[in-house]
This record gives structure tokens, sequence and C-alpha cells, in this order.
């Protein structure tokens, strides 16, 4: 900003909109701080103030990501420690001959996490929007933690249940949460990248997560599972991250860790892609239309088709990993190289979607090509001892990171509008939550020897979908963009539109990503 001109505040321009309290909490966030029309601002101050941004949000988000993927995920090593035993998750039917194993509790156990998250995703989103964002967070994440360390409570598998819907239900808010912050802070073509930078903890925390797993399995002594002691460190260090949620500003308008003449940057810099800042009124004509909105309607499915593999992965993953012939310690060790595709490849589309335009659509149909040749080399190949080609498979089954990552991208850049804005992060995760329980259903124990076909016949289906739902998402964004761009439009009313939390269809000024 220019050095001799002080940043305008609210009373400092008198022409401003905002007459009543009633008007000025209808409106953006932003609209407190920068005027009507476009300030002029020094990029090197925009570069610094985007550091600072970046030096305090995406740690946080990445950490707390982390904890979600690992609190999930280390049901699958759990239930390689005993826990399948002691909660009788796996039930053997001697009326048969030979005698059967069924498998079906620990799916439903990794299921009844994701209907606790469809329980609690728009209650708490739409709580998150409405209160002090930080004091939200730190709250539900604290009992959040607490909720994890009673798993080691636990003592039948419905205590299982019950602790899993719970545990879903108040991690519901963090996912949905980040989406917005990165939203609220960082312009459409920045989101991209520091969407990919939180959710790349996917693939960091598989790593992370198996290293403290295959620490736990050293543990031979103590009153005390082992599966016991790895949900008591995991809850532990929840709320510890939750106790860091509380410093968590609500906007850029009101955070701490930027000077006042730094906040007027963070929103100014917001003004050209016409997405706004926060607004804490919740909107039904805002609502009303997200839930009519085509495009959100495609973003939804395709990522409930895109997470039906995670579903299966994160909660299963090491247990189909041991029957290739790897002892449990094995099947561990070897999710690092799935951790680490989908670590690099979340953050190489980021990247690039970052810096080459309208490019998101096709990385993700690229992305799920991999996809589909690592669920046929599984299901296709010979499963002798410690055969490589199933494993290898299963390692590029890992592109659905980027895939989703690239989904949540696109579908977060390509609306505006706070009450609409939080709809979608909730419809998204309300999508993620549906594959996430579809995935552990489609393995059935009595196919092991057909090497599962129900799931990754089922896996290639829901990824055939998932491209052509993202071919005509981009064929419907392309054209609008091309309609909006016919129009006679007045370019001195794009400063005026930018601060009103107008949803994207209501701002002809707003433009889609592809």
């Amino acid at each position: 900003m220019d050095s001799h001109t002080p940043p305008r505040t609210e009373k400092s321009h008198p022409d401003h909109e905002d007459h009543s309290s009633l008007a000025s909490q209808e409106k953006d966030a932003g609209a407190a701080i920068v005027p009507h029309h476009a300030v002029a601002f020094d990029k090197a101050a925009e570069r610094r103030v985007l550091r600072k941004i970046d030096l305090f949000l995406i740690p946080v988000m990445w950490v707390g990501y982390g904890l979600v993927y690992y609190d999930k995920a280390i049901l699958g090593s759990a239930v390689l420690f005993g826990m399948t035993e002691d909660l009788s998750l796996r039930v053997v039917d001697r009326t048969t001959t030979p005698p059967t194993a069924s498998t079906d509790r620990l799916s439903w156990a990794t299921s009844m996490f994701y209907f606790g998250m469809l329980a609690g995703l728009y209650p708490l989103t739409f709580l998150l929007q409405r209160f002090v964002m930080g004091n939200v967070l730190g709250g539900v994440v604290i009992l959040w933690g607490l909720v994890a360390m009673l798993t080691a409570a636990v003592t039948s598998w419905q205590g299982l249940f019950a602790q899993r819907f719970f545990l879903g239900f108040v991690e519901s808010i963090m996912p949905t949460g980040f989406m917005c912050i990165i939203t609220n802070y960082y312009t459409q073509e920045e989101q991209a990248l520091r969407q990919s930078w939180w959710f790349s903890a996917t693939g960091g925390w598989t790593i992370i997560g198996g290293a403290l797993n295959y620490a736990f399995a050293q543990i031979t002594g103590g009153t005390l599972r082992r599966w016991q002691y790895i949900y008591l460190l995991a809850g532990a260090l929840t709320v510890l991250y939750g106790c860091l949620c509380f410093l968590i500003p609500n906007s850029a308008v009101s955070a701490w860790f930027l000077t006042k003449e730094e906040r007027v940057i963070a929103v100014e810099r917001l003004r050209k892609g016409q997405t706004g800042v926060r607004c804490q009124v919740l909107k039904w004509s805002q609502l009303k239309e997200a839930i009519l909105d085509v495009k959100i309607w495609l973003v939804t499915f395709m990522m409930a088709a895109a997470y039906t593999v995670n579903g299966a992965v994160s909660g299963f993953g090491p247990l189909i990993v041991s029957t290739f012939g790897y002892t449990p310690l094995h099947a561990i060790l070897l999710q690092f190289p799935l951790g680490f595709l989908v670590l690099v490849f979340i953050l190489l589309t980021g990247y690039l979607s970052s810096r080459i335009p309208n490019i998101r659509l096709a990385l993700l149909i690229a992305c799920c090509l991999p996809v589909i040749a690592g669920c046929a080399m599984i299901w296709r190949s010979t499963w002798y001892r410690r055969a490589p080609t199933p494993v290898a498979g299963y390692t590029i089954v890992g592109f659905f990171g980027p895939v989703v990552s690239l989904i949540i991208s696109i579908g977060m850049a390509n609306v505006a509008g706070a009450t609409k804005k939080s709809f979608t992060a909730a419809a998204i995760f309300v999508a993620y939550c549906v594959g996430n329980i579809v995935g552990p259903q489609l393995i059935k124990t009595p196919t092991l020897n057909r090497h599962y076909p129900a799931l990754w016949l089922g896996l290639i289906i829901c990824y055939c979908i998932v491209i052509l739902l993202a071919a005509a998402l981009y064929l419907l964004l392309a054209r609008e963009n091309k309609r909006r761009d016919a129009l006679a439009l007045d370019e001195a009313g794009r400063d005026t539109h930018a601060f009103r939390d107008l949803t994207d269809k209501e701002n002809p000024y707003f433009r889609y990503v592809l």
C-alpha cells in the first residue's frame, strides 16, 4: 500500500453503505476495513503478507488434518495388534465346512465413523460460520481428543460402534473448516496450492502414523494392549492441538499476526477474485441457490465416487497387504510408499494448478488413470507369498490423494457467498463420508480367494464415473465463463461487488476455474 496514504477503515469513508449494524452484518467482513473502490498496494508488501499468512495457517492446518487422518487410519493397524480378538470384530462360523470368518463388524466399525461425520457436518459447519472460529474449533477439537482417548476403555464391538460414531461427529468440523479458511484468505489462483498443502497431510501422516504404529508394535509389556496405547497417544496429541486452535483468527480482518496495514492488504488482494472474506450471517437465499446449483452436485458425486477407495485403504490397508504374505509389521511398513506417493503428487498437482491456468480438471482426470490401473493390478495379479505386483498396484492406488485434493480445490474455488461456501464445504464432505461408508462394505471376506472382486471392480467403476463427471463439469463451467465474457460489463462495478457477500451466480464479475 502507498506509504503516504493511511489505510482507510469504515469510519474513514463516510460514503460507505453500512449505515446500520444490521447492514454491516449482512455484508462481507472485508467491507469493514476497505472502501468501495480498489486501493493500490505494494506488491512486495503483498508478498510479505502472503508469507505471514502461510507461515501461520498452513502448519496449523497440516497438523490438524494429519491428526484427523491418523485418527481414522489407526483402526487398520489396531486390528493387527489384538483389537479384532479383544472386541470380537472377527466372527468365525464353525457350522460350515470349512469354518468361515466374517469381518463385517470391522467394516461397520469403519463405516460408523462416517455416519457420525454425516450427522455432524452441517450443524458444526454452520456453527463455525456463525460464531468465533477459533473458539468453536478449539472446544470441539479438545472434545475430539477426549473421545479418541476413550477408545482405550472400549470393551465390546457395540461400544466401539458408539465411540466411532461420536468420534466422527466431532471430527467433522475440521476439513470443512479448513476449506473455508483457505477461501477466506487466498485468491482463486492461490487456493489450489494451499488446499493441497493441508490435504497433503493425508500422505505425510500415513508415513508418520505408520512409524508411530511400528514403534508401538515393539511394546511387549505393560498393563494395556498395544492398540490401546495408540489411541491414548492420538487423543493426547489432539487435545494439545485443540489448545492451539483457540489462536486461529476469525478472518484476515482480525488476524492478530498481521499489522493493521497488512490486514487491509490481506483483504484488498481478494477483491479481484470476488470470493469475499467472511460473513457470519446465515442467508437462506444462498442456501437455496446452493441446493439447486448443478455444479455443486457434480462435485459432490465426484467426491463420493473418488473416496470409496479411502474407505478401503485407510480402514483395511494393512490387513489387505498382510494377505499378500507379509507379516503385520511389514504390512505397516508398506504403507510408507503409499503415503509418500500421496504426499508428493498432492503437492505436485497443487503446484501445477497454481502455475498453469485452468488445468485442474485435466489433472484430475489424468490422476484417475493410475488408480484404475492399480486396482486392476491387485485384482488380476497372482497373490503368492510377498508378490510384488499387488503391492505395486496398492501403492499407485495412492493417486486417489491428488484426485480428492483437486476435487476440493475445484469445488471451493468455484463458489462465492459465505453461506454457500459453508454449504458446499459440508456437501463435499458429506460425499466424502458416503464414499468411506461404501468402500469397506465392498470387502467381503469369503471372496478373499478371488481377490475381493467386488472391491476392485467397484473402485474401477467409481473412477470411471469420476472421469465422466469431471468432463461434464469442465464443459459446464467453460460455457458459463464464455457467456459471462460476452456480457458488456462496466469494469468499475467489479470493485463495488467484491465485498457484498454475493454468490458466484449473483456476481457477474465472478469467473470459474477449470
